[in-house]
């Protein structure tokens, strides 16, 4: 773990947007709604404050944890399944266009597993790499991809939130906003951003969550377009290798505990980050 990740500006402009739109939507949305003293603006601003923490967590953790880092003593096995395709990975066109995954790495001189790719801003390779990400400088991978993935949801949930009780207050004090140009102008540029961040964090949770439900990383997916176009070019039928059903995609990522699903901190499971299940083995 690394705090110095903080110290970067992006990172630093997520946690002010977070404060700022925490702070209109309790003292200014909440507020002027039911008021922070009534039972009702009381709940409301439980709820948002249990939102707006554990987003604050679920950041902390993205920024904080290593994504996966290839241990110094990995070797592909020749014999082993992962390395030979004869068990969990199933002889493809994916497989024809990328060749073997667990290969050496041209930067790092050393073996990486399989679906591990190089960053080129961490300088190294990362297990499970999906991307690197600029708002929490850090890779997004392995270890820390549950993390990312609820970041992205109670934030997205969060903006939704704001922008209802946004629209409770202003059908409820809107005549009073006709004379107060200021506040009127305030109120539609809170509106304005609101709504764009809730389409932006939207469109970014239903990204990731088509990606989860097919057990693919965003390196993959673009790697999967063209093994497709090779495969009905070529008359065959194509799947994602690592694809073995939403249920058993969804817990690679969350963890078996349906319970412990939305608990942003990582669930060990079956996968190592190294050797993973191919949908033929399902």
């Amino acid at each position: 773990m690394s705090c110095r990740r903080f110290f970067s500006i992006p990172v630093l402009s997520v946690i002010l947007v977070m404060g700022l739109v925490y702070y209109i939507t309790l003292f200014v949305f909440i507020d002027d709604w039911v008021g922070l003293r009534s039972s009702a603006g009381k709940l409301n601003a439980l709820v948002f404050t249990l939102l707006a923490s554990l987003c604050l967590f679920s950041l902390s953790i993205c920024v904080l944890l290593d994504p996966g880092r290839v241990p110094s003593s990995y070797a592909p096995d020749v014999e082993s399944s992962s390395w030979s395709g004869s068990n969990n990975v199933s002889s493809s066109v994916f497989d024809d266009l990328l060749g073997i995954e667990a290969r050496k790495c041209d930067k790092c001189f050393a073996y990486k597993p399989l679906r591990t790719h190089h960053c080129r801003v961490c300088r190294r390779c990362v297990l499970k790499m999906d991307h690197h990400c600029v708002w929490i400088n850090n890779c997004v991978g392995y270890a820390n991809y549950k993390a990312f993935f609820l970041l992205v949801f109670y934030a997205s949930v969060a903006c939704i939130y704001s922008t209802v009780l946004l629209v409770c207050c202003v059908f409820k004090n809107g005549e009073s906003y006709a004379g107060n140009v200021p506040l009127k102008t305030f109120m539609v540029a809170c509106g304005v951003f609101m709504i764009g961040l809730s389409i932006t964090l939207g469109t970014l949770l239903g990204w990731h969550i088509y990606l989860i439900a097919h057990n693919m990383t965003t390196i993959e997916h673009y790697d999967s377009k063209r093994a497709l176009w090779l495969a009905r070019k070529s008359g065959q039928s194509y799947r994602h290798q690592f694809d073995r059903g939403v249920y058993k995609n969804i817990t690679s990522v969350l963890g078996s505990n349906i319970i412990k699903w939305l608990c942003p901190t990582f669930t060990r499971n079956t996968e190592d980050g190294i050797n993973f299940s191919a949908s033929r083995d399902s």
